[in-house]
């Protein structure tokens, strides 16, 4: 008998599980108030037996449900919004949405996908997540606490101060600035509150990048090895893959790392295209270690070289290296879960506590 799907449309304070019949219309339905008896109140409404709970968007808004579900062994599947949204228009109802429709509508893109990513106890690669969103938070609000330096000491200075500021340069101009009137004088005051902002970031960013480092060789991972490829990088692919099995062929990686192309032939014309789709980030890390390649030397200048002279333009043989970059990735990613699926999926030792 197979399992019984249960549709799940997550909120920030509530949560709403459909259970369909063989018409796949709603049979069952019970909305729970997001709070600490969540997941015992879905637990004795949910069918016995074998099931299956389908969650849209479980790395987002239902995060949450979804790990503590997955803590009391329950089989765990994670609906993209997209899928989702299609499922509902095929289904008819693309002009009534309400939390059951759409709970319905994650149901049956379940039902008839069964490739979807299985949800999995949080472990170490998480942790690099959590570590890598904290060093970007912190290094794009010294970004912006920079330009706004930046943009105060171009009204007190005459093309305001040179580029690549830091707190020195900019406490130096300060200095030569004199007192003059009320405005002058509140501008100079906003300036020095920025630049201690600015100095208490530089303090904060080493600190985080430090535990990144550490939490990423507790792991262990060979992507380092890839020229081009940092422990930030690394650690961005690992947080946002996790489990590389998921995907069946390195075809399905770069559709997913935004790197295979996309057809775009007309007539007689066979040409491709860049694509969009794909995680943006993990394009990011691939777009840097192709630029670092093709700077510094090695293979992935002499492939590039190669697509060049084959005719070529720089964007395409570009793109045609981040593909085969995606590909190497792909195969570390497999290689170092084989590795650590035979050592029980433990790290080679603890992060060192913060």
């Amino acid at each position: 008998m197979p399992a019984t799907i249960i549709g799940v449309d997550p909120h920030k304070r509530s949560h709403t599980a459909v259970v369909l019949d063989d018409c796949e219309q709603v049979a069952s339905e019970i909305r729970v108030t997001a709070s600490g008896g969540q997941v015992e109140e879905l637990l004795a409404w949910a069918p016995a037996g074998e099931r299956v709970w389908a969650i849209e968007n479980a790395n987002g808004l239902g995060r949450l449900l979804a790990q503590q579900l997955v803590a009391k062994g329950e089989v765990v599947v994670d609906v993209p919004a997209a899928l989702a949204c299609r499922a509902r228009k095929l289904s008819g109802n693309s002009g009534r949405k309400t939390d059951e429709f759409d709970a319905r509508a994650v149901a049956i893109a379940a039902t008839y996908n069964r490739g979807l990513r299985r949800v999995q106890p949080d472990n170490v690669s998480a942790v690099l997540g959590l570590l890598v969103d904290r060093r970007w938070q912190l290094v794009s609000q010294r970004q912006r606490t920079i330009c706004q330096l930046h943009a105060l000491l171009t009204d007190m200075v005459a093309a305001g101060a040179k580029g690549h500021l830091t707190s020195k340069k900019a406490a130096e101009v300060l200095r030569t600035i004199p007192a003059g009137d009320v405005v002058t004088l509140e501008r100079k005051l906003l300036a020095r509150e920025l630049i201690d902002d600015v100095r208490r970031l530089d303090r904060r960013i080493p600190p985080a990048r430090r535990r990144l480092t550490e939490a990423l060789g507790a792991y262990g991972t060979t992507l380092t090895d890839i020229h081009g490829i940092g422990d930030v990088g690394a650690a961005t692919i690992i947080g946002i893959v996790d489990d590389p099995t998921r995907f069946p062929t390195s075809g399905h990686f770069a559709a997913f790392t935004g790197t295979a192309p996309l057809q775009a032939s007309s007539g007689d014309v066979e040409r491709h295209r860049l694509s969009r789709r794909g995680n943006r980030q993990l394009n990011k890390v691939l777009h840097t270690a192709a630029k670092t390649q093709i700077r510094r030397g090695g293979p992935g200048r002499t492939y590039y070289q190669r697509k060049l002279a084959e005719g070529k333009s720089p964007m395409e043989a570009l793109r045609a290296l981040k593909r085969q970059l995606s590909d190497v990735v792909y195969r570390r990613l497999l290689a170092d879960h084989q590795k650590r699926a035979a050592r029980g999926g433990q790290m080679r030792t603890s992060p060192k506590a913060a």
